[in-house]
């Protein structure tokens, strides 16, 4: 299908694959974290070869700190939802409660797409 306005942008306009994944959520952990993590299971598959049963162990390593920084993230993103609507006065408006409920619909579907 055309898109018009597309069309009519300078070519350096064009959005790559990188910057649309940009706007999307951020991702639940730091990238530092992240990279720690990644390069921790890097040194895992590289070392297997030469140290099987070590290597195992730094991949369960990398997978046991990945899984605790997910559930501490997780523990205060339900914290601060759960405070933004729990101890509200029961005239709360309506809008604010749709919003809580958007937010425990988005990190949940997030999570089903892990």
């Amino acid at each position: 299908m055309y898109d018009q306005t597309r069309a009519q942008q300078p070519a350096d306009q064009h959005r790559g694959a990188a910057e649309r994944r940009a706007s999307g959520p951020a991702p639940l952990l730091p990238s530092d974290e992240r990279d720690k993590i990644v390069r921790r299971l890097g040194r895992a598959l590289n070392t297997f070869p030469d140290a099987p049963r070590e290597s195992l162990e730094e991949a369960e390593g990398a997978f046991d700190e990945a899984t605790a920084q997910l559930m501490a993230v997780l523990a205060e993103q339900r914290r601060t939802l759960r405070a933004g609507w729990q101890d509200q006065d029961p005239e709360t408006q309506t809008a604010e409660l749709h919003l809580a409920l958007r937010q425990y619909r988005e990190i949940t579907q997030r999570l089903l797409r892990l």
